[in-house]
């Protein structure tokens, strides 16, 4: 599937490139319906999109859920925290380690943006079926747990 006759690797065939591919071409194209009105980054919004659904994480928990670079989130969060979008407080449990959480201009963002996202991803799938979007998404699921 991946490979030509002659040994040599189809790109365009290679399900990892694919997946990342379409991944980024899917992030740039929501990021610039957000950017300029919003002011944030693909970064600052997966952070955002996190910390709505979870409430509190540390840097390390979001970095393992959004599958991003560490020094990427901890920037993100940086800029979050300046823009007064997100607070780092000491977390009462460790106080080695900080939660971060949604400042009441970071839930009102949030709130904002979830609409936005859902009409994109409904624009991403529209040519897909019902039944082809539940496939995709046991796919997907499938791929993810799959050991690596």
């Amino acid at each position: 599937m991946t490979t030509a006759n002659d040994g040599t690797l189809s790109l365009q065939q290679f399900l990892p490139y694919r997946l990342s591919a379409l991944a980024n071409r899917i992030s740039q194209s929501l990021a610039v319906k957000y950017s300029k009105q919003y002011g944030i980054s693909v970064q600052e919004w997966r952070i955002l999109a996190v910390l709505g659904e979870e409430t509190k994480l540390s840097a390390v928990a979001i970095t393992n859920r959004i599958a991003m670079d560490k020094v990427a989130v901890s920037r993100a969060v940086k800029r979050l925290i300046e823009k007064d979008l997100v607070v780092k407080d000491l977390d009462s449990k460790d106080q080695r380690s900080h939660e971060l959480t949604l400042t009441t201009n970071g839930l009102e963002m949030y709130q904002q943006l979830v609409p936005i996202a859902l009409e994109h991803e409904e624009q991403v799938t529209d040519t897909l079926t019902t039944k082809e979007k539940e496939s995709l998404l046991k796919l997907l699921s499938k791929l993810d747990n799959a050991p690596l």
